[in-house]
């Protein structure tokens, strides 16, 4: 009696266990997905086959411990193979295997199947930001991370998004399947949003391929999932998702501003301007390397206050920026940044921290050398 009030208490602690860790934040999350809701419900399936296959085997042991112990059995019994067990013990764990296997085939069919989208978007991972294009929509934009270096060095207190916030997140329809493409402009970063379900490789060189219907509004965080340099913990991923009214309305006021920043290039901007727009960029783009005072972080992220070399020589400053530098961790800009923000960031550089060479990058002799 004593015995199986021992095994009924064991039995409850383990199922009250098991059901706090599916509320608490320990288990993955359900989601706002069908495909996260699926993986969800199969995730869960697994675990408790998992643990009723825990509970026979550890039962079995413990019990042929206790049962069968010297002091009850001292001679041990005598005997070799019996077909009929062995049988049993093959055939029973090949039933389980494919009880698992036919929903988890059932939920890869749908996690790849990316066919007939409402919306392409082109996801593309540098070093250490995300790039977005709306394919067919002229719309692009960086997401770099939001968090203020303050925050990260200790001078502020850290926010409740930490290292989770971004300037500018992906904003995506609700209720339209939208494909992700994604590549890579450097090294294999992994685009990893928990509650889509959405965990790919964007590879240089290839374009891997993924879909998300999200079902319900809301803001989405996630991060690089794959060790790609020093800076890959400060990679963020921010899904802002709307209902259509809201992303079309959005949708149209980037156009209006991708449009204006074009008409930008073609004017004569002032030195005032040109600073106050490349210290923005400068902050949200190169400080994580050259650090926010352009002091740099020497050999492998040169610094660029009092960099004599680089302000003697305007058309390398511009050249390295545009098109980076091969072999080394400066990526080019020309596909990542606009006229406005490349002649902006240059100008800043080359009048920022004292450097003070009077200098000014004027957008339009950017967009000629990019047109080249």
């Amino acid at each position: 009696m004593r015995q199986r009030h021992v095994w009924m208490t064991a039995g409850w602690m383990l199922m009250g266990l098991a059901g706090q860790l599916q509320a608490a934040e320990w288990n993955m999350p359900v989601g706002v997905t069908d495909i996260s809701s699926e993986v969800y419900s199969l995730h869960m399936t697994i675990f408790w086959i998992c643990v009723v296959i825990g509970v026979v085997v550890f039962g079995a042991m413990f019990y042929s411990l206790f049962r069968y112990r010297r002091s009850r059995s001292p001679t041990s019994a005598t005997f070799h193979e019996h077909t009929t067990v062995e049988v049993i013990w093959t055939a029973i764990p090949l039933l389980i295997l494919v009880a698992m296997a036919v929903p988890a085939t059932a939920t890869l069919k749908s996690m790849y199947d990316a066919s007939n989208a409402d919306l392409d978007v082109m996801i593309t991972g540098q070093q250490w930001r995300w790039h977005y294009s709306y394919l067919g929509e002229d719309v692009d934009f960086t997401s770099n991370l939001g968090t203020p270096r303050e925050q990260i060095s200790g001078a502020a207190d850290k926010g409740e998004n930490y290292l989770l916030e971004v300037d500018q997140p992906l904003v995506l329809p609700v209720g339209k399947k939208v494909r992700l493409l994604m590549t890579s402009d450097d090294v294999i970063h992994s685009w990893w949003v928990p509650d889509l379900a959405v965990k790919q490789d964007a590879i240089p060189g290839f374009v891997n391929e993924n879909w998300v219907r999200i079902n319900e509004p809301g803001v989405y965080r996630g991060q690089c999932a794959e060790l790609c340099g020093k800076d890959h913990g400060f990679m963020p991923v921010v899904v802002e998702a709307v209902e259509q009214e809201e992303f079309d309305s959005w949708m149209a006021e980037r156009k209006e501003a991708a449009a204006a920043e074009a008409m930008g290039a073609d004017r004569e901007w002032a030195m005032a301007e040109l600073m106050e727009r490349g210290e923005a960029v400068y902050g949200s783009i190169c400080a994580s390397c050259h650090q926010v005072e352009g002091e740099g972080l020497p050999p492998a992220f040169p610094a660029l206050a009092g960099n004599q070399a680089l302000l003697d020589e305007p058309e390398r400053h511009t050249d390295t920026v545009v098109n980076g530098v091969s072999g080394t961790a400066m990526p080019a800009f020309r596909t990542t940044l606009n006229p406005v923000e490349i002649a902006a960031v240059i100008t800043y550089e080359r009048n920022a921290w004292g450097n003070d060479t009077g200098d000014i990058v004027q957008p339009s002799d950017i967009a000629a050398q990019l047109a080249e």
